[in-house]
């Protein structure tokens, strides 16, 4: 059951990758397009990319450690996704708000589990 959420969390974010993919193919080729479309290609498929990093921590610390990286990067997208739609820098409103509810979504899963990670284990008598 255990392997079934990691995969499914492990889907969830390649498809939030590819998601945000499509969208900086929509920003605007000018400076602010671009420079938007840097960061967020950068922060938005990190994510995917650091959870198999994650998968392989090698301490209950190093796991933990590694989680708050993707909560950093998703919140960062986070911004990102606001400032495109603030502009506007697309058109496309209704798929823009589908990643940014997606995004807010994941931030919470990661921010649930970091928290669940932290509590004190129950020692075993």
């Amino acid at each position: 059951m255990n392997s079934v959420k990691k995969y499914d969390l492990e889907e969830r974010l390649i498809e939030f990758a590819i998601k945000i993919i499509e969208l900086v193919e929509e920003l605007p080729k000018n400076r602010a397009g671009n420079h938007i479309a840097g960061q967020l290609i950068r922060c938005g498929t990190s994510p995917a990319l650091n959870y198999g990093e994650v998968q392989s921590s090698e301490s209950q610390k190093d796991f933990v450690h590694k989680m708050k990286i993707i909560l950093k990067e998703l919140r960062e997208t986070n911004i990102c996704l606001k400032i495109i739609k603030r502009k506007p820098l697309i058109r496309q409103y209704q798929r823009l708000d589908k990643v940014i509810e997606e995004c807010n979504e994941l931030i919470s899963i990661f921010v649930s589990s970091i928290r669940t990670a932290q509590k004190p284990k129950e020692r075993v008598k």
